[in-house]
Formats: structure tokens, sequence, C-alpha cells
């Protein structure tokens, strides 16, 4: 009888072995969801680092077409000529 009184009282081994493997198993999840949350704010934050060094990029090397010649019909060719020729060709 002192078996159904402690299993009635919360006592005895088998709860405490399931509870013990319950919260090994809590803990187990909680540290994949800190190492998944972790990977996720990485990312984030080289996407950021990759985005803001693109608008940088842009900035110092934006402006390129200015320099480009009007006088061209496609300034991005530029000039084709060949030894021994005053001629441009097109």
């Amino acid at each position: 009888m002192g078996g159904v009184v402690s299993k009635i009282l919360g006592g005895g081994d088998e709860g405490d072995r399931g509870a013990a493997a319950a919260a090994q198993q809590q803990i187990a999840e909680q540290r994949a969801e800190n190492e998944r949350m972790r990977i996720q704010t990485e990312e984030q934050r080289r996407d950021e680092a990759e985005k803001l060094a693109a608008r940088r990029s842009a900035r110092l090397r934006g402006g390129g077409r200015m320099l480009l010649s009007d006088t061209r019909l496609t300034p991005e060719t530029g000039l084709q000529t060949t030894l021994g020729s005053e001629q441009v060709k097109m």
C-alpha cells in the first residue's frame, strides 16, 4: 500500500526519472533553439554588412557613366582603330 500512497502524493522513483528526462529534453530543445537564433542573427548581420558595402561601393564608384563621351555612338565600346588608318571604325 505504500506504493499507492507515494504515487498519489507524487513520490516514487518512476516520476523522478520521467521528470528528469522531460527536463533534459526541454533543455536540449532550448539549446537547439538558441543556436538557431544565433545563426539567424549572424546571417542578418552579414546581409546588412553586404548591403552597406554595396551602397558604399556604389557611392564611391558611381557616376562612371558621366565620364563616357557623348561624341561616340557607342561610348561603352570605345574607339576602334587599326594601325596605319586614321579612320574610326564603328
